[in-house]
Parts: structure tokens; sequence; C-alpha cells
């Protein structure tokens, strides 16, 4: 079994999370020039990737037809 606290299991503290976002810090610059050109050069999983975050991604529908009536049990 498996339950119980173990070592490493579980979210990240804050600081550990902090600590990242610094250490991401300086490459920012060169994540949105590598998204620039990737959108520039017509890469559609660029420009997917631009509208997830900047709009949000679109609600999935689903489209449930039915063409017949089935009853719901047998007798």
């Amino acid at each position: 079994m498996k339950g119980g606290a173990r070592p490493g299991a579980g979210r990240p503290s804050k600081a550990d999370e902090v600590k990242l976002i610094e250490r991401l810090g300086p490459l920012e610059d060169k994540a949105f020039e590598a998204l620039e050109k990737g959108i520039e050069s017509g890469d559609f999983k660029y420009v997917q990737l631009f509208y997830h975050y900047y709009a949000g991604k679109p609600r999935e529908t689903k489209d449930i037809t039915l063409n017949t009536e089935q009853p719901l049990f047998e007798l």
C-alpha cells in the first residue's frame, strides 16, 4: 500500500515555486522571441498556443442527437 505521507509526494512548497520562477525569469525574452518567430512563420501550434493563453481555450461542445426513440427498459 502507498497510503500516508511519503518523501517527495504532494505539491512543491511555495518557496520552491518562487525559486523556479526566478530561474526562468531571464529566459522570458527568449521565450517570447521564439513564440513570435513561430507565429510569424505561420506554424499553427504557435498560433494555437498564443490564443489558448491570450483568450482562453474554447469550451468543448458536444452535439447529441437522437434519431430514434429507444426504450429505457426492456420488458
